[in-house]
């Protein structure tokens, strides 16, 4: 897979530092051209590293050695300056607002083949490989629950996929010391809670502390001892 040079102007230098984490979004625009022309006009001040369409063709819009501008205001294992330390890529969906669907086969591929070799490149591990919405839960929904972060993580080594038993509910403390642990900003505990839903239990995401959501919890607590 070869990307397609379309570059955008909304970057700057990473003045040094490392690239340690990968996040991705969806676009959340009614089709792939207008977020390719969002992220490469000057005026809208928001790009990312690279576009994904849905038939799979990949856009590479800012060098991985230059910061570009996806993350917003966000918050991963207390590191705020989320944009300097990771790539972005979008994804075309239209969203939650413009009528959200399953990314399809060859997006996915594309999604594999290229965080795969971002991965290969740069010193990411898998708890840093995120969606929007966890390192700004309060703000962001994307990629979705329909993102299949399950098959990323068991089927091709993308990220972390939990499968804990349900497990009694712990005292609240112990639950968002477990969440600020992962790396989420707890500042607003239930949206916290349902980032983490959104991403590791995905078929409900409704905020509320069940035992399902705390076996997968603990799961994963494990995996990062």
């Amino acid at each position: 897979m070869t990307p397609i040079q379309h570059p955008s102007p909304n970057f700057e230098p990473r003045h040094g530092a490392v690239i340690d984490m990968l996040v991705l979004h969806y676009t959340g625009m009614p089709d792939g051209p207008s977020a390719l022309a969002r992220l490469c006009d000057a005026e809208a001040r928001v790009s990312a590293h690279y576009l994904i369409e849905e038939d799979g063709r990949v856009f590479a819009l800012v060098p991985e050695d230059m910061r570009a501008w996806h993350a917003g205001v966000a918050s991963w294992r207390g590191e705020t300056d989320v944009n300097s330390r990771s790539i972005g890529i979008e994804l075309v969906n239209p969203g939650h607002e413009f009528g959200y669907r399953a990314f399809s086969e060859p997006q996915v591929a594309a999604l594999v083949e290229l965080a795969t070799a971002i991965i290969g490149r740069h010193p990411i591990p898998a708890r840093n490989v995120v969606g929007h919405s966890d390192i700004a839960p309060a703000r962001k929904q994307d990629p979705g629950e329909l993102f299949p972060w399950k098959e990323l993580a068991e089927g091709h080594g993308i990220g972390l996929w939990p499968c804990g038993e349900p497990a009694g509910l712990p005292p609240e403390h112990v639950l968002l010391a477990g969440l600020s642990h992962i790396g989420y900003d707890i500042y607003d505990p239930k949206a916290a809670l349902i980032a983490f839903q959104r991403h590791f239990r995905p078929w409900k995401v409704d905020g509320h502390l069940d035992a399902e959501t705390v076996g997968r919890l603990k799961a994963l607590m494990r995996v990062l001892r």
